[in-house]
Order: structure tokens, then C-alpha cells, then sequence
């Protein structure tokens, strides 16, 4: 994949800064990946979904969940993610 992408971040950042993206893991066999629900509805379906999948692929599993998701998540929320986790994924359904 040599072709640029444009990440947008979508917290209404008047000039969007330029963040190098980390490099992606060879696999998932022992990592810890958290699943971080933003409490929309039916996100917690979707990371069901998610955590069955990264279980079979040797993963470990932790879930964190937003207080709501009409705000940006506490920065404690994201510093315990990354001190506990090697990658996450975030769930957005409706």
C-alpha cells in the first residue's frame, strides 16, 4: 500500500495535525487489543462480533466504554487503553 491516505479526525479540529500512522502488527497471536464502545446504540453487538473474532486469532481481549457518545472520551480513558492494550479498535453503530 504505497498510496497516501488522509485520516480526518473527526473532533472539529480547526487545522488537523499530522500524525504518522504506527505500523500495524505482524499478527495478532498474543497481543491485547481493546475494543473501546462509544455507547451508540448496538456498538456493543458489533464488538461481540469483534472479540469472538481476535479471540480465535490468538488475541486477549478488553473492553472500555465511553460515559457517552455525544463527548470525546476522558483522557484517563485513553491513557488506561494504551498502557493496557497493544492496538484498539472503536466501535461507531447505530
Amino acid at each position: 500500500m504505497s498510496q497516501e491516505r488522509i485520516l480526518l479526525d473527526p473532533t472539529s479540529e480547526a487545522r488537523p495535525a499530522r500524525r504518522e500512522r504506527l505500523p500495524r502488527p505482524a499478527g495478532l497471536e498474543g497481543l491485547r487489543v481493546g475494543l473501546l464502545d462509544i455507547s451508540k446504540a448496538r456498538g456493543d453487538v458489533f464488538l461481540d462480533r469483534i472479540s469472538e473474532h481476535l479471540a480465535a486469532a490468538g488475541a486477549s481481549v478488553e473492553r472500555f466504554s465511553k460515559p457517552t457518545f455525544t463527548k470525546p472520551a476522558p483522557a484517563d480513558l485513553y491513557q488506561e487503553i494504551a498502557s493496557r492494550c497493544d492496538a484498539v479498535v472503536e466501535a461507531l453503530a447505530d
